[in-house]
């Protein structure tokens, strides 16, 4: 994860989070598979973060899923940064 443009932040504020998910011991991949996520509130990002650390599946779920699973488990939608109902 790397830090969001000043240009970015001035625009939207702070409260906002960006990165990556990785996925380890992907059988036959010898790096880590990665969903990149857009920026989210920070507070939705801690969360997934929280709940992806305690998080296994024998497969790979799919980006979608994942985001509905962990949507479900939150109890509300993530907070987009380019979601205009935020």
């Amino acid at each position: 994860m790397g830090p969001i443009n000043k240009d970015w932040i001035a625009k939207h504020g702070e409260h906002w989070a960006a990165g990556r998910i990785d996925f380890y011991g992907v059988p036959g991949e010898h790096y880590p598979i990665e969903y990149g996520l857009p920026p989210m509130h920070v507070e939705d990002w801690n969360a997934l973060s929280d709940w992806l650390d305690e998080f296994e599946s024998e497969e790979q779920v799919p980006y979608d899923e994942l985001i509905a699973l962990f949507e479900k488990h939150y109890g509300k939608q993530i907070r987009w940064a380019d979601d205009t109902t935020n």
